[in-house]
């Protein structure tokens, strides 16, 4: 078997009380006294999970564990073993004198998705014992009709690897690591490894999609995005919306994507999965799981510039994220670099925000509660929003809705999802949702360098970092910025910098020149222009993913089969 599909550790269940309950009061389709590692267990599969039960006690209590139950949904796939396996097993069990060679030759694996600590999925398989052939088809069939009846299962992908991300092990994560799990579940795929920027972003744009289950990205969150404006384009060019304008109501994007991690921070798979393991993501791809994704479109001048999913940020991320291009040799370390820089720097922007408020949403950037799978919040927010395009509010009731702030900000940012990742595990919007139709806008004012600092710490902490006098949060819809040197003029704020060029800083009397306008990070993409317009668009992409699963307490822990 492939390295991925057997860890040297033994990680635990996360089945709880609950689903085995749940499965046990299904009628059995089918139930059997089988072997399971030379031991009798009675088992059991119903329409939505497979129990085995000891028929014996162990000679090891401390070992635990005499039922293990699995979903059927998270079954991966069941398997006979050909030839070769079976005369290995044959010589192998030959000196049990407990065990006939008869019920040797009839077996049949299943592999399953089992959980691990921190969010992590790993492929394990359980090998059961027949007493004869025709028993062992009958499990295999039955196993096999249940799997066809998952309907959300993909069976055909299309692949983009970016060679180039993070690392640059892109190709090899996925042929060790990925390639093998979706061989198992007998997944065809067409791999395409990009050989130039907007090589997936351009293909998808003319590719024959039909025939696609969905699409996978293997790389960074640079690859996702190029993959996401490549569908999102298709989509809206397929029904002739006109991307430009910032009030068109873009069509929603049926085409699911994953993502397979191999790039520097990997913030869009770690806050939808939970963590950034190439074998979790590929298990939740097998599996069909499915999340919905909020996605905001940055527009200037009515222009549009990008779509984003995890952040927008101005003035310190996106001042990191302009010096780290230039230091790209480094690798991920330049984030960390450049960073420093930007707080050492210190620098301060000047300008207008605009901002509608969400005003019909059950939730707050300072609740407690983080966006979790099945989060109802987000179930609710589709129907509302189809309820909004119905009774389309007035453009002149909207205008009056709308906010304005003025003033000096250390940053700005937009976060579609808590945006967390193995450095910020809580992120830097805990409480946003992935899908509930707003954004979550953060305002850090001018500060002290050690105010910002005790800022940036919260965000690697438990501590609230919203709890700080110069911080601000609000939950919005639409947003607009206008940097203080282009209200009076009409210019892009570039032409302006260079006509101011040579003022002094008030605020850094050691500054030679005035920086006048920051860059905006948009996912970790560069926008040059500083003033822009957002528009989040509710539940618009759809992920192979669950978002964030609730970990079990440790009672409800099923220990694994020996």
């Amino acid at each position: 078997m492939p390295h991925s599909l057997t860890p040297s550790r033994r990680p635990q269940s996360c089945d709880d009380r609950r689903c085995r309950r749940a499965m046990d009061e299904r009628p059995a389709l089918l139930l059997s006294h089988l072997l399971v590692n030379n031991r009798p267990f009675q088992v059991t599969l119903t329409k939505t999970g497979l129990c085995w039960r000891s028929l014996q006690p162990r000679k090891l209590p401390a070992t635990g564990g005499e039922k293990h139950c699995v979903s059927v949904a998270e079954i991966i796939a069941v398997r006979e073993p050909d030839v070769d396996e079976i005369n290995k097993e044959c010589r192998r069990w030959q000196k049990m004198p407990s065990v006939s060679s008869e019920s040797i030759l009839h077996t049949f694996t299943v592999y399953h998705v089992q959980r691990s600590k921190e969010h992590h999925w790993w492929c394990r398989e359980v090998t059961f014992c027949c007493s004869d052939q025709q028993l062992c088809n009958q499990w295999v069939q039955a196993l096999e009709e249940q799997l066809d009846l998952q309907a959300m299962r993909p069976k055909n992908l299309i692949v983009f690897i970016n060679p180039f991300g993070g690392k640059r092990l892109g190709k090899q994560i996925y042929d060790e690591k990925v390639a093998p799990l979706f061989q198992l579940a007998c997944i065809t795929t067409e791999v395409i490894v990009t050989e130039r920027a907007n090589h997936a972003w351009d293909y998808l744009l003319e590719a024959d999609l039909e025939k696609y289950d969905g699409i996978v990205s293997v790389g960074g969150d640079g690859m996702f995005s190029e993959v996401m404006h490549g569908v999102i384009g298709r989509i809206q060019n397929n029904a002739c919306i006109n991307q430009n304008h910032p009030d068109a109501e873009l069509g929603p994007c049926d085409l699911r994507i994953g993502i397979i991690p191999a790039g520097s921070t990997d913030c869009i798979c770690y806050a939808t999965v939970g963590a950034n393991d190439p074998v979790t993501s590929a298990l939740h791809i097998i599996v069909g799981d499915s999340q919905p994704i909020d996605v905001s479109s940055v527009h200037h001048k009515n222009r549009f510039l990008k779509y984003s999913v995890s952040l927008l940020g101005y003035g310190f991320y996106g001042d990191t994220l302009l010096d780290s291009e230039k230091n790209r040799w480094m690798g991920p370390s330049r984030y960390d670099f450049s960073g420093f820089k930007a707080f050492l720097t210190h620098q301060c922007y000047e300008g207008t925000i605009s901002y509608l408020p969400a005003t019909d949403t059950l939730s707050s950037p300072r609740d407690q509660r983080p966006c979790t799978a099945g989060c109802a919040i987000c179930q609710n927010s589709g129907e509302q929003s189809q309820k909004a395009r119905e009774y389309k509010i007035l453009k002149s009731e909207e205008q009056k809705q709308w906010k304005v702030i003025k003033g000096k900000f250390l940053a700005i940012n937009l976060a579609n999802m808590s945006c967390a990742c193995p450095k910020s595990p809580k992120g830097l919007s805990p409480a946003a949702h992935l899908a509930d139709g707003t954004m979550d806008l953060i305002l850090v004012r001018k500060c002290s360098r050690f105010s910002f600092l005790r800022h940036l710490i919260r965000h690697t902490n438990g501590n609230d970092q919203f709890d700080l006098a110069f911080v601000e949060v609000y939950r919005v819809k639409r947003f607009k910025f206008v940097p203080k040197y282009s209200d009076e003029e009409d210019g892009d704020i570039q032409e302006v910098s260079k006509n101011l060029f040579g003022q002094f800083c008030r605020d850094h009397p050691t500054c030679s020149s005035v920086q006048l306008a920051s860059s905006w990070n948009c996912d970790g993409e560069i926008i040059e222009h500083a003033a822009i317009e957002v528009r989040v668009h509710c539940q618009l992409l759809r992920l192979f993913a669950r978002g964030i699963e609730m970990l079990s307490s440790e009672n409800d822990i099923d220990n694994s089969v020996d």
